[in-house]
């Protein structure tokens, strides 16, 4: 092979990676903030999730983006451990069909697909059309690389010593290791298995040299998912775990029938005289049998990768880290699924931050109602907590939206930057609240019963507020519920701050306590006006991600 055609190769390989990953990206621009609702009502049947895997990766033309998007929702609690066993299983299927394609000698089309997606994105306007122009184009490149591998291959057949390695691959062992081991340096299944019949094509290599590397490549391919589920959760790394289940599995089953039967023999009929056809039925027939197997046995494989990696008895200290949010990774990385995912690990991280700052507001009403100043070293230390997710959830949202190609995604990004200032707002308003416990307590002040009551009656509509707006079972009534608590706060901070010039005139309250009141109040309605920016904003990115 001369420096030229290992030019060829190594191109030929950079367009269909490339390829691959445009055709993911233009789906996930496509679809990505809808993602989460069409794996929820597709994914709870086993056979339709099967069939979702499989759409999804004959789409992206890969099997690996779909495990690693399924590894990610699993990682954030988007799906379940049983869920993503269905998805996996069809994303091996889906896997597949790129071969076929190769076998059907589609690459003569590849020039006139990418021209047609290509003009798509330079002539057409609509955003939607793009995104299809995109997955189009990608579709097109992928096959002109494969083209380009192929062609570079073909003086291969005329090196002794090359011939003479691959007639090693018939060694099931040799020939596993070796399908594996590439597989996991390229980190596609479509491309290994695509360089494998494009040696097959140039006459190379036949397909019972090639059966065992074509095993060892659906091994080979789970190496994607191990690296993204590095510091995941537990049922992310499970998830894994089962996909490396399903194809050892179909491995050692169909090593042992090859070795055993003539089925190689049996599929070369189909096909005698295209050795790349060959390997397509083969690796379509390896992905399908083993699904059709393992289907029935999807929810023990699932309490197998449970039994085999159990719930770890140590929990971290997070107090001052984030949760949910891999600052490392952003959306628009061109990662299927990557909206919806970290949409959701968002989510999820503010709402972390919002039950901090009801717990403080909590726990600065009842400082005030007990005149204990005990309490202001916990709210100060959780005020830090607060501080430090509003700095780093705003940061990690400035970097995604600079970088995100989703209309949708971007716009609830930028109700979530809204949001976590106004959690940032009322965790500084508890914190005013429970700095009065000091002055009460240095200067001698208290309040009368009525106005205890009253305050007692601040803290229960302010927690009561918040908890709403931390309950997602009604998203429906959200606004309206939390304007109702609004409204009622207003009003009880006219009402309250009226009786208390009335106490004052009275002589029940002194001047200091009617200035402290009146601060509070001043607390309490600003705390209001907050959640109900926060339930506003709720709604919105309610609308967009539905």
């Amino acid at each position: 092979m001369s420096i030229t055609d290992l030019f060829g190769l190594l191109g030929g390989l950079a367009l269909f990676l490339y390829g691959m990953q445009m055709m993911s990206t233009g789906l996930e621009a496509a679809a990505g903030s809808r993602m989460k609702s069409i794996l929820e009502k597709l994914t709870s049947n086993r056979f339709l999730g099967v069939l979702v895997g499989a759409a999804i990766t004959t789409v992206i033309q890969s099997s690996s983006a779909t495990t690693v998007m399924v590894v990610g929702f699993v990682n954030s609690g988007i799906m379940t451990l049983r869920q993503a066993v269905w998805i996996i299983m069809g994303a091996n299927i889906g896997t597949t069909i790129t071969g076929q394609l190769i076998a059907l000698d589609v690459g003569a089309l590849a020039p006139l697909i990418a021209f047609v997606g290509v003009s798509m994105v330079v002539f057409l306007k609509s955003a939607k059309t793009h995104h299809i122009g995109q997955i189009t184009a990608g579709l097109g490149i992928l096959f002109i690389g494969m083209e380009m591998m192929s062609g570079a291959m073909m003086p291969l057949r005329e090196s002794e010593a090359f011939v003479s390695m691959i007639t090693t691959f018939s060694n099931p062992l040799i020939g596993i290791l070796v399908g594996a081991a590439f597989t996991a340096v390229i980190q596609s299944s479509s491309a290994s298995v695509g360089i494998l019949q494009a040696l097959a094509s140039s006459g190379v290599l036949h397909l019972s040299n090639a059966v065992y590397v074509l095993f060892g490549q659906n091994i080979g391919t789970c190496i994607t998912a191990v690296l993204a589920s590095i510091g995941t959760s537990r049922n992310a790394k499970r998830t894994t775990l089962i996909h490396l289940m399903f194809n050892l599995t179909g491995t050692v089953l169909f090593t042992a029938i090859c070795m055993l039967t003539p089925l190689t023999a049996f599929v070369e009929g189909f096909t005698p005289d295209n050795t790349s056809a060959q390997i397509a039925n083969m690796h379509t027939l390896f992905n399908l049998v083993t699904t059709l197997i393992l289907l029935p046995l999807g929810g023990c494989l699932a309490d197998l990768a449970t039994r085999l990696l159990p719930d770890s008895s140590t929990q971290p200290d997070d107090t001052m880290s984030l949760q949910y949010l891999n600052t490392s990774s952003v959306i628009g990385e061109g990662r299927l699924g990557s909206a919806v995912l970290h949409i959701d690990q968002l989510r999820q991280e503010v709402f972390r931050m919002l039950a901090i700052a009801r717990k403080n507001v909590e726990l600065s009403f009842d400082g005030v109602m007990h005149h204990d100043p005990s309490h202001i070293e916990q709210a100060n230390e959780l005020e830090e907590q607060i501080d430090f997710l509003n700095k780093e959830i705003s940061r990690y949202i400035s970097h995604a939206l600079a970088a995100d190609n989703n209309e949708q995604s971007s716009q609830a990004m930028s109700c979530y930057f809204s949001i976590v200032g106004n959690i940032e707002r009322i965790g500084d308003h508890a914190i005013n609240i429970i700095g009065y416990t000091r002055l009460l307590k240095d200067k001698d002040i208290r309040f009368s019963p009525q106005a205890l009551s009253q305050i007692g009656a601040m803290r229960s509509v302010s927690v009561e507020a918040i908890e709403r707006l931390e309950d997602a079972s009604q998203p429906g009534t959200l606004l309206p519920d939390v304007s109702v608590l609004e409204s009622a706060m207003d009003d009880m901070t006219m009402r309250f701050r009226d009786n208390h010039l009335e106490r004052m005139k009275s002589g029940i309250c002194s001047e200091n306590a009617c200035i402290l009141f009146s601060e509070l109040l001043t607390d309490f309605e600003r705390i209001g006006d907050h959640a109900l920016n926060i339930a506003q904003d709720l709604v919105k990115i309610q609308k967009q991600v539905s």
